[in-house]
């Protein structure tokens, strides 16, 4: 029986010895379980409804967790005047970064504290969100002050700190997922937490929110949600009804992503959406090998989440070809790809591989790892990392560290 079979919470690819190892003690029947937001708001406007949810549930002060930036653009005016219109208390913590950083959490939990709060408003992207994520964990679950000890399934026996979250970009879908990925600067490796109690409460996906995104931001983080897509397409624990969101998601990036790095407000809304729905998939059945060796570039050399993702997925894509069945022929469709029932198997897989690269080249992605500031000596440490990222067991071909550093040299 797989591990898959014997993890009763989500199905995520764990490769952290210790967790495997206690689910390994009590085979469980298989079950696939699908966690989501309790609500979600999609569509221009959405953020409107925060008042009313805030009061509803009886909340009295926000910390909103955001960044600077996000703050000097005035992008976070857009809540705070909302708040302040309604009559409601916060504070602001705006000291996140990008991958975020123990440091960082640990100041926004003492930020909480202080602010005396009883939710947390999220407002950014992936950084924030998983700042906020880390932050109500801890506020609930004091154990886990550390940060450290969060790194896989760590048990939290209480729900979060109750977490508006708000994007500004189109591609973690952070705001429906139950993971969040801190960095160990100490040790340049990044962490991935899988967690039930992390979800936000309300997801409010505005597109009004991400039309200050800068034409490189709207290219990487969609081709994080097209990354985050394909891989949980292909992941080895993927099933039908996640299938269902992958290829959905797969179809309106394939459509929309173009124009929307261009600045086309539709394409915009679209890209919100495919995001979401994305997340909706991988967060309950994780990632793969993309994910795994992507989060030590960005931990080692601070390299864009999505950027780094993006360099490396054609790749990898050719690296799993022969593990994925029909799959690849579906992801062609999807990606419009013309006559692709009249190919075979082979031609089949070799034009989605292209279509994904004409994406990425068409809106401005890195095609080598050492336009990320990669250097060759640093490859096996890099591949030591990727091996044991939580993410790699998801890969639907079996690898070795040996394979992960030819692929990063096949990349420089």
């Amino acid at each position: 029986m797989s591990f898959y079979e014997w993890y009763d919470v989500i199905i995520v690819p764990f490769s952290n010895k210790q967790i495997c190892e206690k689910y390994h003690k009590e085979e469980i029947q298989m079950a696939n379980r699908i966690i989501l937001n309790e609500t979600s708001y999609h569509g221009k406007g959405a953020i409107e409804h925060i008042p009313a949810e805030a009061a509803k549930r009886g909340y009295k002060k926000a910390l909103i967790v955001t960044d600077a930036d996000l703050v000097k653009f005035h992008v976070v005016n857009k809540i705070t005047n909302l708040l302040d219109t309604n009559g409601l208390a916060y504070e602001v913590f705006d000291q996140t970064v990008p991958n975020p950083t123990i440091a960082v959490v640990k100041a926004g939990v003492e930020a909480y504290k202080n602010a005396e709060a009883d939710y947390i408003i999220a407002i950014g992207g992936g950084s924030p969100i998983d700042t906020a994520k880390a932050i109500g964990i801890i506020i609930t679950n004091p154990e886990h002050a550390d940060v450290l000890s969060l790194e896989g399934d760590p048990g939290t026996r209480n729900p979060s700190a109750p977490i508006f979250a708000i994007p500004t970009t189109s591609g973690t879908a952070a705001e429906v997922t139950i993971n969040y990925v801190i960095t160990d600067e100490e040790n340049h490796r990044k962490f991935v937490c899988v967690d039930a109690h992390d979800i936000p409460v309300v997801a409010f996906v505005d597109s009004d929110m991400m039309m200050s995104m800068p034409k490189s931001l709207a290219a990487a983080t969609g081709m994080d949600a097209l990354t985050h897509a394909i891989e949980g397409y292909i992941t080895k624990g993927a099933w039908e009804l996640t299938d269902m969101f992958h290829l959905k998601a797969i179809e309106i990036i394939g459509r929309s992503l173009r124009a929307s790095v261009a600045g086309d407000a539709k394409a915009r809304e679209d890209m919100a959406l495919a995001q979401y729905v994305a997340g909706m998939g991988f967060s309950n059945v994780g990632l793969g090998l993309v994910h795994g060796m992507a989060h030590p570039l960005s931990a080692r050399y601070n390299a864009p989440h999505g950027v780094a993702c993006a360099t490396l997925l054609p790749t990898i894509l050719k690296y799993n070809a022969d593990y994925t069945g029909e799959k690849y022929r579906d992801i062609a469709k999807a990606l419009g790809v013309e006559n692709v029932d009249a190919m075979n198997l082979e031609e089949a897989r070799v034009a989605a591989v292209e279509a994904v690269a004409q994406l990425g080249k068409d809106v401005g992605i890195p095609q080598t790892i050492a336009e990320l500031g990669v250097k060759e000596e640093d490859i096996p440490a890099l591949a030591k990392d990727a091996f044991a990222d939580v993410c790699t067991g998801g890969n639907p071909r079996e690898t070795n560290a040996e394979e992960i550093v030819s692929l990063y040299q096949s990349l420089l």
